[in-house]
């Protein structure tokens, strides 16, 4: 069955405002799903987390209800889902927590690939333990982050390896599941930012290889919280800094604080809406959170090559890596004009799109670009279209004309 994007967009009632949004590698629209069941919590009376009074048992079923729902997503056990306010916050988290054992002489691994999400906070941990923080590098002209670099970089004192499942800059989608492979057999941790890449195809927490992973549920759809997920009992050796009557039991020692029961009514809605992509998809949620984001991988693929090829064409657009396997996500300059201005002219005309470094800060100080504005972005999730890509095309080459005009 081919993939009915315009039944898809009628799940997004921001989308009939009639931006063309090339923007969800920042973040996506939200499902209507998601907004229902946000209010609903929130008209519903509602207490702090307890079994004496059934507002209280509310609280804590819509904690369940999202634990649940993001294992669902991601092949984890609910227990081991910690939930938080973004994922950078719960990187941070796990870095402090970690970084308290670590000893001079210990290492961590990181890429320049990386959004700095996934490289200060173990950087900074490093440091303050005196351990030493190795480099992985991509490669400067396809942006590929070779897997084999590992073998160097990874060491019998190396404790964790970070790397992201999907670059936010350029799209790359290294071969995780390599690189932890040689992470484990010397001993250490993998941690892997499944932020960009858990939207645009199914995800397998086992089949990464990944001990730890991080998600951010407004970049599928939801509100915005994130989630890091791995296996209850490696969570039950970790004890982080926390109040002293707050909860003890794993997960709930890594999240501080109240939580927003209404959001996270939100991220359990989107979870639903993301297995309802595929109404042919049939089994336990799980099942058809699979068959759903795998059909529309499908479609935003065939989207993205539309995208890219007619980027590539035109031979005033400089397109910035050429990945084998990535996310569908792009980052590209026009001659002569800031990465800046380019994003704003085409804001101008209702497309949006991301212009600077967008966190990956790594990647554009290695390729020289962050000082001079960075790039511009355009990234593509299942509501986009293929005459979007067009009329986007287009737009590129009016602004790249009246740019030549101004300099004529």
């Amino acid at each position: 069955m081919a993939f009915d994007v315009a039944r898809v967009r009628r799940g997004y009632p921001a989308l009939g405002e009639g931006f063309a949004h090339f923007d969800g590698a920042g973040g996506t629209q939200t499902a209507a799903g998601v907004i229902e069941a946000v209010a609903d919590a929130m008209r519903t009376a509602m207490g702090n987390r307890s079994t004496a009074f059934a507002p209280g048992r509310r609280a804590l079923e819509l904690v369940a209800g999202a634990r649940a729902a993001v294992a669902d997503l991601l092949g984890a056990d609910p227990a081991g889902v910690v939930l938080g306010s973004s994922a950078t916050a719960l990187t941070y988290t796990l870095a402090r927590t970690l970084g308290a054992g670590w000893r001079p002489g210990d290492e961590v691994v990181v890429s320049r690939l990386d959004h700095d999400a996934n490289v200060r906070p173990w950087a900074q941990a490093a440091e303050a333990a005196g351990a030493t923080v190795r480099w992985a590098e991509f490669d400067p002209d396809t942006g590929e982050l070779p897997a084999g670099q590992y073998a160097d970089l990874v060491t019998a004192r190396t404790r964790l390896v970070a790397v992201t499942a999907g670059s936010n800059a350029i799209g790359t989608a290294p071969d995780v599941a390599a690189i932890a492979k040689t992470a484990h057999a010397a001993g250490a941790l993998v941690c892997v930012d499944g932020v960009h890449s858990v939207p645009h195809g199914p995800t397998d927490l086992a089949s990464l290889g990944a001990d730890v992973l991080v998600t951010s549920a407004y970049k599928w759809s939801g509100p915005h919280l994130a989630a890091m997920v791995a296996d209850p009992s490696w969570w039950a050796t970790l004890r982080p800094a926390k109040l002293i009557p707050s909860a003890d039991g794993v997960p709930d020692r890594f999240e501080y604080g109240t939580p927003s029961f209404p959001l996270l009514a939100g991220v359990a809605a989107a979870v639903d809406h993301l297995a309802g992509l595929d109404p042919a998809a049939s089994g336990d949620r799980r099942e058809r959170v699979r068959a759903g984001l795998a059909a529309a991988q499908a479609h935003e693929e065939a989207v993205f090559d539309r995208l890219l090829t007619g980027l590539t064409a035109r031979p005033f657009v400089t397109v910035y890596g050429a990945p084998a396997r990535r996310c569908p996500t792009v980052s590209f300059r026009l001659a002569g004009q800031a990465p800046a201005r380019t994003a704003a002219a085409l804001g101008e005309a209702g497309f949006c799109l991301s212009s600077g470094d967008y966190y990956a800060y790594e990647y554009f100080q290695a390729m020289g670009l962050r000082d001079s504005g960075g790039a511009v972005r355009a990234s593509v999730y299942h509501y986009n279209t293929a005459d979007e890509v067009d009329r986007l095309l287009a737009e590129i080459d009016r602004v790249a004309d009246d740019e030549r005009t101004m300099v004529r």
